[in-house]
């Protein structure tokens, strides 16, 4: 079957882009490319990524009017947040009905200057 083929070869792509290895669990793609960003992230790995399709303010952080998944950290992995030179893929958890994803983002739409807290839970 050539569409399976094709998606296996693109999945492999895409994995080797961000130098991830799937190991134990497979866990689906969400594109979040059209999102604005802010990983906030402790020297442990764990922490969280904070996104809406608006660029993202402190006042819209404290009003709960952006979205945010704690990072996945789980040991079958080597790491989780991959870096390319254009994108970054972030293993998340959504804490919505068992969900985790491997968020893929835009460089150009991180940001990295937002102070406020947000209570994810």
């Amino acid at each position: 079957m050539k569409q399976l083929d094709d998606f296996l070869k693109l999945k492999h792509e895409i994995f080797n882009y961000f130098g991830y290895v799937e190991n134990w669990v497979s866990i689906p793609i969400d594109d979040r490319r059209e999102m604005y960003w802010q990983l906030n992230q402790n020297n442990n790995g764990s922490g969280e990524v904070v996104y809406h399709d608006e660029p993202l303010t402190n006042d819209c952080v404290e009003d709960g009017h952006c979205f945010t998944d704690e990072i996945y950290t789980q040991r079958f992995l080597k790491k989780w947040v991959y870096r390319g030179e254009d994108y970054t893929m972030i293993c998340v958890d959504t804490h919505t009905d068992g969900n985790k994803f491997l968020a893929i983002y835009d460089n150009n739409k991180e940001q990295t200057a937002l102070t406020a807290e947000f209570d994810w839970g």
